[in-house]
């Protein structure tokens, strides 16, 4: 908690348990999709009616997201639109399990995967900054119709153990790991130098900052100055590689996977680093609305996103 009384977002404990999760997968697993909403939604209403924190930060990405495009929503969402946000959450974690067990229907999967499958062809790998928007495990998608395709995701919780374990549990073969990282250190950045070198590629989140050592910087973001994290633009200097974005967002009654170039390489001139930094951030912050007014509901940030203890030093406006 900060000197301001708001939490950063990695000191809101992770309440989702891998046993409740493996239940919930038996549930649709053996009885469909209506059984598993009917043993979820209960839970996920009374979550919401219960958790002030999350639900006030959902209506306030929501109302914000709708000042920013007005034909989003058709009106100023409200209460049962925050709901609906929490509800797509639980059918989007039921996906998430899915897709690490390669059991999500292929067919209600549209990946534009061509940029990637350039790189592995000529063996180059590259960074990739996502968001904690739709079903980011479905880049699994990728890795099973691209031979060769590997990613490391680096994640700033203590859950990659787990989870890493529950993948191995689902698939001992999935081309995708989970790395657990405080800070990006010159330790990190050698392990991610060699795997990057070998034409793997590293996925990291452009829309958290790290609870230790992340530096970040204000940009406008839905209209309103918010905070994001620096890291992966300078880590990306620094191993002097390609850099993607990564979105999974909601499309009828599937997802679309899309990976774009963001930067054959990255600069920071040292006269101008900060601002440099503070360029990239931005530009991420614009992609990420772009794909937020296309899938209002795939944001997963259920915390005060655009007052969340920072490192940075850009005064709040």
């Amino acid at each position: 908690m900060s000197a301001t009384g708001q939490p950063h977002w990695a000191d809101i404990a992770e309440s989702t348990s891998v046993a409740g999760v493996r239940f919930l997968c038996g549930v649709h697993r053996w009885l469909g999709r209506w059984p598993f909403r009917l043993c979820a939604y209960p839970v996920v209403f009374f979550h919401w009616l219960g958790n002030a924190t999350a639900r006030a930060a959902s209506l306030q990405y929501l109302r914000r997201l709708h000042a920013h495009d007005r034909g989003v929503f058709g009106g100023e969402p409200g209460g049962w639109q925050s709901l609906r946000h929490f509800f797509m959450f639980a059918e989007t974690l039921l996906d998430k399990i899915l897709a690490m067990g390669h059991r999500y229907p292929e067919q209600r999967v549209i990946t534009h995967r061509d940029v990637m499958m350039a790189m592995v062809a000529q063996r180059r790998g590259g960074l990739i900054i996502t968001a904690h928007i739709g079903c980011l495990e479905l880049c699994q998608a990728l890795a099973d119709r691209v031979p060769g395709f590997r990613l490391t995701a680096l994640v700033h919780t203590a859950h990659a153990a787990r989870f890493n374990r529950l993948l191995d549990r689902l698939d001992p073969a999935n081309g995708v790991r989970l790395m657990q990282v405080t800070e990006l250190g010159p330790a990190t950045a050698t392990v991610l130098a060699e795997r990057i070198a070998a034409g793997e590629f590293v996925a990291i989140a452009g829309d958290r900052v790290p609870l230790q050592g992340g530096r970040s910087v204000r940009v406008p973001f839905l209209g309103h100055p918010a905070p994001f994290p620096i890291g992966a633009y300078a880590l990306a200097s620094a191993l002097g590689c390609p850099v993607f974005t990564m979105a999974c967002t909601h499309a009828g009654d599937g997802y679309e996977v899309r990976f774009e170039p963001f930067a054959e390489n990255i600069r920071l001139p040292r006269g101008s680093r900060d601002a440099a930094l503070a360029e990239h951030a931005g530009r991420f912050a614009q992609w990420l609305e772009r794909q937020l007014v296309g899938a209002p509901y795939d944001w997963f940030n259920f915390f005060p996103f655009w007052d969340q203890v920072t490192h940075d030093a850009s005064p709040r406006e």
